[in-house]
Formats: C-alpha cells, structure tokens, sequence
C-alpha cells in the first residue's frame, strides 16, 4: 500500500501543472454585425489599424465561423462551448426582457476559467435573457416625464437580476440587457441596473431607459469599463490571470458613431462606426501595454456574425466595399456571408507573428483553446463545452495539416442548418435560410428550386453552383452526418448528451426528401 502510494505520489508531481503566473491572461472581443470583408487586412476601406496589428503580431484564421448567422445564438456557443440550437431557442434572437437561456446549472467557459484560477468579467452586451424582478401586487409604472411607451414598466429596476453574468461564471460584470435597439435600455453593474428606467427612449424600439442612457455613448463607456478592469485585476493581484469577455454593440443598429468618429470613413456613418469599433480595440491594447502584460496575454478579436442589410451594403458594394468579402449572403442567412467572420490571434509569448491559418474553426471552439491552454483540458465535465473543439495546434503551428474539426454545423435566424466538411458544405433548404434573395417562405414554394443545395467552397465560394443533383451520395452521405451530430448531443468524443428538444425547424420538402431527419 505504501509503495502504491509513494508510485502515485510521484505520479502527481510528474504531471504538468502551470502556475498563476504562468496562465495567460485572456481577453476575447465580440463585435456586433461586423463582416468578414469590413477590417482592412480583409479588403475593408474603412481604416481599421489596430485590429490590424493584431493580425500582423499575431494569427489570422481565414476559415473562421460562428455557430449562427445571428445574435443571442452565437453568444450562447461561444460561452457554452455548444451549438445553439441544442439549446431551447431553436431560431431567431431573444430580446432584452426575455428569460435567461442559460441554465446556472451548464459550465460556461467563464464558470470553467474561475474554478482554474482566474478572476473572471463581462462588459458590453449580453443578449442572453435576465431574470428581472418584478414590481409587486402586479403594479406598472409611467415613464416620469414623456409618453410612456413600449413593455417593461412592470419591472423593478432597484433590483438585481437573475440568471445573469454573476449567475453564470462572471466575477464582474457591466453589461447592457440585449442589442442596442432593444429596450431596456439600461447598464447593469454587476447584475443590478445603475439608473432605474423612468422615460422612454427609442433606438429604433421605443422602450423603458434610464434617463441619462445614451445610445451613442456606448462604446466610449465599454471602452473605459474594459480598461479599469485590466487595470484594478493587476492592481488587485497581478499574480492572478483574468478573463475578460468583451462583447461590442457595433457596428450593429443603431449605427451612431460618437462625435469624434463622425465624418472620418469615406464610407459613412458604417464606416465611422467600424472605425470606432477598432478604437475599443485599440483601448484594451493600450491599456495591456500601460500594465505591462502584453506578452502574456492571449487576445482575441472576432465577430458575431456577418455584417447586416441596416449598414446600406448595396451602397457599400458601390464605393468598392465588400462587408461579406467574396462570399454570398449577409447576416441571419445560412450562406458564408451569414457566419464567416475576421478572427484574429496575439499571443505574443507563444503564437508567432505574421502567421495565417487556414484551418475551419468556429467562435465556440474557444472554450476547449482556453481549457488546453492551462492544461486543464481533462478537467471539462461530460456535459460541457460538447462542439467546441481545440484550436491551440494551430497557434503553435499555423500550417497544421490536421482538421481541427471533423466537420462543422451551421445555423441562420430561421433555423436553417448546413453541414460543412473540407471544401463541402450542404444547405438544407432551398433558399438564403435568412434574409437575402431567395428568402425563406418564397424559396419553400418555389418547387423549381432543390430541397437543398450543396457546394464545392474551394472553386466555388459564391455558393452559385448547386451539385446536389450530381453528387446525390455526397448529400446523403452528410445528412446523415448531421443527424447524427443532433442525435448524439454532442460531436466532440464523449458519451451521448441531451439536447433541449429535438431541433424540428427542416421543412416539409425537406423531411420528404430526408426522412430520417423526422423527428
């Protein structure tokens, strides 16, 4: 017994264990409707330098996805480590009073990092659901001076929330509810609003906001919250890693460039908004740099999904801007355009600068890069983090010849799926799945078109040519791929899991063509 465990002891000791101070610090940056052709290493003709200079001191991955072509489900994989639709939202968005879609009971990647050592913070928008409190005896109040318009004036902005970052793995938070056309429009610090919400403000919606809420002063706030975070954790305790989750408001709706931006983008208002958007990146840089923890802080730059139809993209298109690059579609639709985004890389004491790599990866696989990172990969439950999948090989070496993914899913605003693997990638619907031509309702009546479509990306990245009729196995082949991929609840090794209901959103033609998609 002794010698067996003295043999374990040593064991223990052998095995690899970083320290505090070894743990990069990570930060990872969401913008908001930013397309994969709108930073300027992409093509983009707004000036976007420090997002630039990440791409040059560190990694560019020009295969890069999100989960969905839309908001709150993008957010949810990101920090789940999970598809969105194995959630119970099985299309479109949620809004700023909506519940929370994260159960307090799923390991976040922030809940994860914690439990391993790292003080963890959120700024900027969450679009998850909250669980507000309520005013008592069923009581609604008016706006204190203006029309009182819009819901939510049921609710007690004095009280903290439910369900919200706190709940979820955040040591700090400053937050607004939802997009910012959505109302409420209040910030929350640390889950509790920091002014009630007494007049009505519209965004686009009108709704309850706090009455100093300014929808222009977003990023500016954001940019000084991120700040004082880096700054008062290495104050607090510079031995101590931290993650901070940066998700921007911009360059999404509404598009209201503060003062100073206004006028500098030869695009217009779009272009002056992605200007700022870099701005905010460059504030984290700069205050990296003042503390002095560049080298050991791996930062992430990327987007939620492709840029939306608000920004006039026709208009864009014609002053030689292309916010979707060479792929087709835009935000909420299954096309490239809808989910391929700019994902950028610096790490300066581990990732060489200058590298591209051209691996598929997707928003989500972040969870599993952070977990690999600190050596903390064997520690992930069963039911966690089921579809993120590591990209660290990749950091170290970009040339990697390995698929990091064996194959990857995707999603639009209406619940579309496509199935991608290698150069090949099956849409199961006929049309966009969201927004552009062919869009949905008229797509499913025009039995001209195919049930579904597939592509050959490499000689294709225009998704015109649709193969499906030629390459009849290759579609079978990859719907049941996709089945699969649901049923199994999972599709990183590990034992079945559970979705939170079967994702019922293939149309009839769909299933007759299909029908082991039925559920």
């Amino acid at each position: 017994m002794f010698r067996i465990s003295k043999i374990l002891t040593l064991l223990l000791l052998a095995t690899p264990v970083l320290s505090a101070a070894e743990k990069p610090n990570l930060i990872f940056i969401l913008a908001d409707d930013q397309g994969v052709g709108d930073v300027a290493h992409n093509g983009g003709l707004a000036p976007t330098p420090h997002i630039d200079q990440l791409a040059s001191e560190g990694i560019r991955f020009i295969d890069a996805h999100t989960s969905s072509s839309v908001c709150t489900p993008t957010r949810y994989s990101i920090l789940t480590g999970r598809y969105n639709w194995r959630s119970p939202l099985k299309k479109s968005v949620l809004y700023g009073l909506d519940k929370p879609l994260i159960p307090e009971s799923r390991m976040t990647v922030a809940s994860f990092l914690k439990k391993h050592g790292y003080h963890t913070g959120i700024v900027g928008k969450w679009h998850l659901g909250l669980g507000w409190q309520k005013l008592p005896n069923g009581e609604t109040r008016k706006a204190t001076e203006g029309p009182t318009k819009g819901r939510g004036w049921d609710i007690d902005y004095s009280k903290m929330v439910t369900g919200g970052p706190l709940a979820l793995g955040f040591d700090e938070s400053f937050i607004i509810p939802a997009s910012l056309d959505m109302f409420p429009y209040v910030y929350l610090k640390n889950d509790k609003p920091t002014q009630e919400a007494t007049v009505t403000k519209a965004f686009f919606r009108a709704g309850p906001s706090g009455k100093d809420f300014e929808a222009v002063n977003c990023l500016t706030d954001f940019a000084r919250e991120a700040r004082g975070f880096i700054a008062n954790q290495v104050k607090r305790d510079s031995n101590q890693p931290f993650f901070l989750y940066l998700p921007l408001t911009s360059p999404h709706t509404p598009i209201v460039p503060s003062k100073n931006w206004q006028g500098k983008s030869v695009l217009g208002k779009y272009g002056d908004f992605v200007m700022e958007t870099d701005w905010v990146v460059g504030e984290v840089m700069a205050e990296l740099e003042k503390q002095g923890i560049v080298e050991n802080t791996l930062l992430i730059f990327t987007t939620d999904n492709g840029c939306s139809p608000a920004a006039g993209i026709p208009d864009l298109v014609k002053k030689g801007h292309h916010p979707s690059g060479p792929w087709r579609g835009h935000k909420a639709d299954i096309f490239e355009g809808g989910h391929r985004v700019p994902f950028v890389v610096r790490w300066p004491a581990k990732v060489k600068a200058g590298g591209e790599c051209a691996q598929t990866i997707v928003s989500m696989d972040f969870f599993r890069t952070a977990a690999e990172i600190i050596d903390a990969s064997e520690a992930i439950p069963d039911r966690a983090a089921e579809d993120s999948f590591s990209f660290a090989k990749a950091l170290e070496n970009p040339t990697v010849t390995e698929p990091i993914r064996p194959f990857t899913i995707h999603h639009s605003i209406a619940g579309s799926f496509a199935i991608r693997q290698g150069d090949w990638k099956l849409i199961m619907c006929p049309g966009s799945g969201g927004w552009s031509d062919p869009k949905p309702k008229k797509a499913n009546n025009d039995l001209t078109l195919p049930p579904v479509q597939l592509y050959n990306l490499k000689p294709d990245p225009a998704e015109s040519q649709n193969l499906v009729g030629e390459q009849a196995d290759k579609a079978k082949a990859m719907v049941n791929l996709l089945i699969k991929a649901i049923r199994d609840g999972r599709t990183t090794p590990g034992s079945m899991q559970k979705n939170e209901g079967y994702p019922d959103t293939f149309t009839k033609r769909v299933k007759e063509a299909y029908p082991q998609l039925k559920p």
